[in-house]
């Protein structure tokens, strides 16, 4: 039972996939977002081909637990997903998920152009495990 991890934005989207057991995630892949939906059809072919069964979207919750306009977007986009999919699509807070993986690729020592390149699928790693650690507890 595989879950994909999905940190959203306009310009990258990160991707990160669970083990079969659903208990780590992995980061996968970042998708450009062209503005053409082919982001879509990349996120259908993982699905696809890693037999995904549910898809956890990060939500940018503010600090004080209020959605703002980048939440309502995500929502949106959120939604538009599951219908392109045809899976269930969960939203998972992922306040501070993009400072914790610019921090680590930090103490990593990954520099910055190919930082810009996995932070968003680190950041995708980070909100699934978070999810999948939820699950658990």
């Amino acid at each position: 039972m595989r879950i994909m991890g999905v940190d959203y934005g306009t310009r990258r989207i990160g991707v990160a996939i669970s083990d079969p057991s659903g208990t780590m995630a992995h980061p996968l892949e970042t998708i450009p977002v062209l503005g053409d939906g082919s982001h879509l059809k990349q996120l259908e072919k993982v699905v696809r081909d890693y037999g995904i069964v549910k898809v956890v979207v990060g939500l940018p919750v503010n600090m004080d637990g209020s959605l703002g306009e980048s939440a309502l977007k995500v929502k949106e986009w959120a939604q538009t997903l599951e219908r392109f999919l045809g899976v269930p699509v969960e939203l998972w807070d992922e306040r501070l998920t993009t400072s914790e993986a610019h921090d680590l690729l930090i103490r990593l020592k990954v520099k910055g152009k190919k930082r810009r390149h996995i932070v968003d699928k680190i950041a995708a790693g980070i909100i699934l495990q978070d999810y999948l650690e939820a699950q658990c507890r």
